[in-house]
């Protein structure tokens, strides 16, 4: 009885999007399967998170820890980058945020605030901005307030293994689970990841303007870094001050007091010199892991994006706030006005739809596919989970 009657439904279900897609086909973007709506029937038919009284408790499964700093007026894009990671990932969080101490209160009302759905997916610690040598003051104006902080959380969280450290400006659109994985594919000397800061050399920043050493033939961006904290506090690195390898910590001063004069962007330059003379330490992982305006603003030219979709959107240059760049604008919109427990389709998906529709003259709006192909994915993924978890419930019940 129980199949038949499951049966029945998807029956039912599927002709009820063959019916509602004759309505709206027109109103959806060309690219966007009818698999959509057949995930948001099933949705409404097994109904919301909080009506499901038989999802089980997330497996005690290890922590997957998150660092961000945030300064001066980063309070609501930390908290939107945070509510994007809580909303897709799958095992359990650990938020390391470092803050000014006048966010601190703010941060841990707004947090409160979340409903408890999602607040049992994540742990978090509010750290003071501090760093451990050299000048603070002069580490704290480096490039933008407390950047400079990234390059110390291996010195401050000697109890984490592993971390994975965003811009406050990042967005997830998949699970932080998948790109937890890469930590596996390091091979015996590295210990840390990131992306091209470019994908074209001739039209990137460090291969035209750096006047310091960086590393491959574009160097790399530090917006998004996959850190093994252990391995860094364990190994010696080379360097162009002493003959010797030096530790992490006993190294950053020196660097930065010889490059000073030399670097333009900061924490991220001094990054690019370490591992210019330690390129076996780097794993590089893919464009749609780090996608920037750059990659589409010139012509789209990460191809792993085209073929994938975003993974992970880091809107630098502010363009979450201005119109220079209105798809990277909505998506941090949409995210960011989501109610918490309605439907990802209905109340994020299709809103960013009808908001892209509106960026078209834009060389970054010409490509919605770039942008929606892989966010479509990760909520058609949770909501077969939830539907899963939802029939074996009743089928044991």
């Amino acid at each position: 009885h129980f199949l038949f009657v499951i049966s029945l439904g998807l029956l039912l279900v599927i002709l009820a999007v063959l019916i509602d897609c004759v309505h709206v086909g027109l109103k959806i973007l060309p690219h966007t399967h009818f698999s959509c709506l057949l995930f948001f029937y099933l949705y409404l038919f097994f109904g919301r998170p909080g009506e499901q009284k038989h999802l089980k408790e997330l497996p005690s499964l290890q922590w997957m820890h998150l660092a961000v700093v945030a300064c001066g007026n980063r309070l609501e894009e930390t908290l939107i980058m945070l509510k994007s990671a809580v909303l897709f990932s799958y095992r359990k969080l650990k938020f390391h945020i470092f803050a000014e101490d006048s966010l601190k209160p703010e941060f841990e009302k707004k947090l409160r605030e979340w409903p408890s759905s999602y607040t049992k997916k994540f742990d978090y610690n509010l750290y003071p901005i501090a760093f451990s040598v050299g000048n603070a003051q002069e580490w704290k104006k480096l490039f933008k307030p407390c950047a400079a902080q990234r390059l110390f959380l291996p010195v401050i969280l000697k109890d984490v293994d592993s971390l994975l450290y965003v811009d406050t400006d990042v967005l997830f659109l998949r699970p932080i689970d998948d790109i937890w994985r890469f930590l596996k594919e390091f091979n015996s000397t590295q210990l840390a990841a990131m992306a091209p800061e470019h994908e074209i050399p001739k039209i990137g920043w460090y291969s035209r303007f750096a006047r310091h050493p960086y590393y491959g033939t574009t160097g790399v961006n530090s917006g998004v870094m996959l850190m093994n904290l252990t391995r860094i506090r364990n190994t010696q690195f080379k360097n162009s001050m002493i003959p010797a390898g030096l530790m992490w910590e006993e190294m950053l001063y020196p660097l930065y007091q010889k490059y000073k004069n030399y670097i333009t962007w900061g924490d991220q330059d001094l990054l690019n010199i370490i591992f210019y003379f330690n390129p076996e330490c780097l794993y590089v992982f893919p464009c749609q892991w780090n996608y920037r305006p750059d990659h589409c603003m010139y012509g789209s030219n990460c191809k792993g994006a085209e073929e994938e979709g975003i993974s992970v959107l880091h809107g630098n240059r502010g363009v979450y706030h201005d119109d220079k760049q209105p798809t990277f604008k909505a998506l941090y919109e949409v995210i960011r006005d989501f109610p918490f427990e309605d439907n990802l389709f209905q109340s994020l998906y299709y809103p960013l739809q009808s908001k892209f529709l509106d960026t078209v003259h834009t060389l970054c709006g010409r490509i919605p596919q770039v942008f929606l192909k892989q966010i479509e994915k990760t909520m058609k993924k949770v909501y077969e989970n939830r539907v899963i978890v939802h029939m074996g419930a009743n089928y044991r019940y």
